[in-house]
């Protein structure tokens, strides 16, 4: 295998997508939710530093606009509470990079030269990636320290990640947005690389579960990490 060296100096700049961020009100609506799912106008407004009526006057336009829909749910006794969420148009909002490319492409190699040369391709990004990672990865410490560096790295690339503790002495790692999303439905053997590619960087002493799954239709992608003796 080569070093890593050539790998992380042949790296392509990101995309500008993947910097995106919200430019005014309603788009740092849009993103809360991206980034935290379901809320009502006065959890928004709370989150945002403004008031409920704003928050959800602004989520009544998003409505018009097709790019959020409101659902009811019970909260013991009272007038159920009024919860927002992206519509599939409001996911669209957030770049999928260059998906109709991607997965033309895709399908070329497939149909041309087979699907034994579309996967020698994905593992060798896969290696590529590692590589990448493992460099990023050299000065960090014990898993924590690596689970919140793997989060910077796939935030960098467009992913919206965060992470927290898990309570039980592990972690849980979020990708709030997929960018390469309609490859990876196209392609489910990119999703088996990024697996791999945790586990490996993450080390020996780390077991890495995926919890949920954008391509499966959750609202993000979520992977339970802990101690490998857990």
């Amino acid at each position: 295998m080569s070093s890593s060296k050539p790998v992380i100096e042949n790296s392509p700049p990101l995309p500008e997508a993947a910097t995106w961020s919200p430019r005014n009100a309603a788009e740092r609506v849009l993103f809360h939710l991206k980034m935290h799912g379901d809320k009502t106008a006065g959890e928004l407004g709370r989150a945002l530093g403004t008031s409920g009526e704003a928050a959800r006057q602004q989520l009544v336009r998003l409505s018009e606009d097709g790019l959020v829909e409101s659902w009811s749910q019970s909260r013991g006794v009272g007038r159920p509470s009024q919860f927002w969420r992206l519509t599939a148009a409001g996911q669209s909002r957030f770049p999928d990079t260059h998906a109709a490319l991607t997965v033309e492409l895709l399908g070329i190699v497939g149909d041309t030269l087979g699907a034994e040369v579309l996967s020698r391709i994905i593992d060798a990004r896969e290696e590529r990636t590692k590589s990448v990672y493992h460099a990023a990865m050299s000065d960090a410490g014990g898993l924590g320290e690596r689970v919140a560096r793997l989060a910077d790295l796939r935030s960098a690339e467009g992913y919206m990640a965060d992470w927290e503790p898990d309570g039980e002495g592990g972690y849980v790692l979020y990708e709030n947005h997929c960018p390469i999303c309609a490859a990876a439905t196209a392609c489910q053997n990119f999703c088996r690389a990024e697996l791999a590619v945790f586990r490996d960087v993450l080390g020996p002493g780390a077991k890495v579960e995926r919890t949920d799954h954008i391509v499966m239709g959750a609202r993000r992608c979520a992977y339970r990490i802990s101690p490998a003796g857990d």
